[in-house]
């Protein structure tokens, strides 16, 4: 009979073979879930022995699902972003790490403007950036929007798992179109739009090109095709002295300031993350 660091380090050394990377970390993840457990839990239980067969069953299943390529997040549903557990389907892209700054950014400027701003998360994906400004700003109002129906699911399955409900709303809007005439006015437009250049498209990992949705990705011929969009007609919505932060890619910084100056935004500011990669920009509506 096996313990349950047994069971880890089995699954452990198939992911490692397999070229995982982070191998460790996504083993803890997937031995945690399929013992139900945390992973303080699972550590403060590593040499106990595992009596129930559909632990180990559970695990392999999992091990062998993501050795075909499959992100860890789908696998599990569920991905950490800004310390707030958040649901995850095929239907969404898995919030990454690097998309915490922007969320950062948002919450020091909404933050900033009073009791009952109004914060729009624009292509919205799982809502992660709305709902990390909703969960460190309790008193504003978050709206989160995407043209995708089963985004939208998912966006409203966080909203009532994290208990912001009250404070959120999920509409479906195209970025690529002039915005619904009822959304109102808005302190701080966020967006993580799609923003890679649809010829590299082919180049993402496979993780990410086999199983996460294309259209979270493709940003037009120059990748640059949703922040036009989002400058030309949505910033419309902002109110005098309101903020358009927006995350992109490495080396568009630059180009996506340009577009900000184009449209009648000033006092731009671009933002690094922690690899040191200009990351996000920020703009002042007039």
């Amino acid at each position: 009979m096996d313990t349950y660091n047994d069971i880890y380090l089995k699954a452990r050394r198939k992911l490692r073979e397999a070229g995982i990377s982070a191998s460790d970390l996504e083993t803890r993840l997937i031995v945690a879930r399929a013992a139900g457990k945390t992973r303080e839990e699972l550590l403060s239980a590593s040499r106990l022995y595992v009596t129930n067969s559909a632990v180990s069953s559970a695990v392999n299943e999992m091990v062998e699902r993501r050795i075909a390529g499959e992100p860890v997040a789908y696998i599990l549903g569920e991905w950490e972003f800004y310390s707030i557990p958040i649901i995850v389907s095929k239907a969404v892209m898995i919030p990454r790490v690097d998309t915490e700054l922007l969320a950062q950014e948002s919450i020091k400027l909404i933050s900033r403007r009073g009791a009952r701003a109004r914060l729009l998360d624009l292509c919205a994906g799982t809502g992660c950036i709305g709902l990390a400004v909703a969960a460190n700003v309790p008193q504003c109002r978050v709206v989160l929007v995407d043209n995708s129906e089963q985004a939208l699911a998912v966006c409203r399955a966080n909203m009532l798992k994290t208990h912001l409900s009250r404070n959120m709303t999920a509409i479906e809007a195209d970025a690529l179109e002039p915005p619904p005439s009822l959304l109102g006015a808005f302190d701080v437009i966020a967006s993580n739009p799609p923003y890679i250049p649809t010829r590299e498209l082919d180049d993402l990992d496979i993780s990410v090109r086999d199983h996460e949705p294309v259209a979270a990705f493709d940003g037009g011929p120059d990748g640059l095709y949703f922040f036009r969009a989002i400058v030309e007609s949505w910033v419309a919505l902002l109110k005098p002295g309101g903020k358009l932060a927006v995350e992109c890619g490495a080396g568009q910084a630059q180009a996506v300031k340009g577009i900000f100056k184009d449209g009648g935004l000033y006092g731009i500011s671009i933002h690094v993350d922690t690899l040191g990669i200009e990351r996000v920009v920020i703009g002042t509506s007039r």
